[in-house]
């Protein structure tokens, strides 16, 4: 009986959750990815396309009051209100309770859907060429054209991204080990962040208020003390980059004996662990925001992936908290080793042929064994050096990689 109150209660916490999800975690003025984009000129009618980011006026997207605003006094907006698949959207003035003007945005799905229409805003044709407008279709789970993150430029970072945030993303170009930075970089062996504590404590205590630690400096972050990292493997494959490696994680504020925990993009409330932090990358595109990370640190072990395309979320899951980086992450943990490779993507944590195992469900499988990796380079080690900023603060690129398994609605 107990059993049965404990799983019901989960699910209307669940519900609750969904039914409050009108806009996105994060606060300010938002890009829509990949490059949701309004005509550049502010008149009622103009039509609503994908173009490169740069973060115009035309890009910078607030949601309020269930409406999705641009140019302060104009909305997204459904063309004459049809409710019909492939109707085209615009942008108008906004006015209160035009239900042609309301959205839901689903922080769980990233789906932006029509309020009560049962349509959701699509990528026409799958197509993220230039001038493509952009329309309406029936809302479909794991549709990857319905796909829209939300986030920010990495030269145009708000001080906070969250309103309950402990430290600040917009962190300057110096380095100092007091800073509260929570921006990290994902590059290669020798550039990278970790999330480690502001002050002594053990990650299950701080896990909300982590902090980029990193071995560049010049991003207004802290840098990981020469000496921390005792092994460094990095691995880039089609869908993500992953770090993995230990060290003497101590020198970064983790108490000797601490076994840690996860740091990922959602945390229970879809605010992160550690609420606010924002993740980068120039693997896959200039300064790339990477929307789906995962993390694991101890005392002397850690592990870190970011993932784009398709299936992100399934190689980037964050629901196996408690299973540490051997399992979620199988990999290079060799004391000594720095190298960056090339690999295939490791199976998705949990999945079993067609079944899925759930956390806490006995027996416990093993994990899966680790992907293959292929032109190593090795490093000598990894201490401090500068960022490579002008590449970062130059254009922003937004790419993602196709499904093969899915077929695009006609434009």
């Amino acid at each position: 009986m107990s059993s049965k109150v404990s799983f019901l209660a989960a699910g209307v916490l669940f519900l609750s959750q969904l039914a409050s999800a009108q806009t996105p975690p994060f606060i300010g003025n938002l890009l829509l990815q990949p490059g949701l984009y309004a005509a550049a000129s502010n008149s009622d009618g103009a039509a609503v396309t994908i173009q490169g980011c740069t973060g115009s006026p035309s890009q910078n997207w607030v949601f309020s009051g269930g409406q999705v605003h641009v140019f302060d006094n104009k909305c997204l907006d459904v063309t004459n209100g049809v409710n019909a698949n492939g109707n085209k959207l615009q942008i108008w003035t906004c006015s209160n309770g035009n239900p042609d003007q309301q959205w839901y945005y689903d922080m769980w799905s990233n789906r932006l859907s029509w309020t009560n229409q049962g349509k959701c805003v699509d990528l026409t044709g799958g197509s993220l060429s230039d001038g493509n407008r952009i329309q309406i279709w029936d809302c479909t789970n794991n549709n990857p054209n319905q796909i829209w993150d939300t986030g920010y430029m990495a030269n145009n970072l708000p001080y906070h991204s969250q309103d309950t945030q402990a430290g600040y993303n917009s962190c300057g170009t110096g380095s100092n080990q007091t800073s509260l930075c929570q921006t990290a970089w994902i590059n290669s062996a020798d550039d990278f962040c970790i999330w480690a504590p502001p002050n002594v404590g053990k990650i299950g205590d701080t896990e909300r208020e982590e902090i980029a630690w990193c071995t560049k400096s010049g991003r207004g972050t802290r840098t990981i003390p020469d000496g921390t990292l005792k092994g460094v493997h990095f691995v880039k494959t089609r869908d993500y980059v992953q770090l993995s490696g230990v060290g003497d994680f101590t020198k970064v504020n983790i108490p000797a004996g601490d076994a840690g925990g996860e740091l990922d993009n959602r945390g229970s409330d879809a605010k992160g662990n550690p609420v606010g932090g924002l993740v980068y990358g120039n693997s896959f595109g200039t300064a790339l925001q990477y929307h789906e990370w995962t993390s694991f640190i101890s005392d002397t072990q850690f592990c870190f992936r970011a993932c784009v395309g398709a299936s992100a979320t399934s190689l980037c899951n964050h629901i196996y908290d408690e299973m540490g980086c051997d399992w979620n992450m199988p990999a290079n943990y060799d004391p000594g080793v720095f190298e960056n490779c090339d690999g295939d993507d490791d199976l998705p944590m949990g999945v079993y042929g067609t079944s899925t195992w759930h956390q806490g469900t006995s027996p416990t499988p093993t994990a899966h064994p680790a992907a293959s990796s292929s032109n190593c380079k090795s490093l000598p080690t990894v201490s401090v050096g500068p960022a490579n900023r002008r590449r970062e603060l130059g254009k922003f690129e937004y790419k993602r990689a196709a499904d093969p398994f899915f077929t695009s609605p006609p434009m």
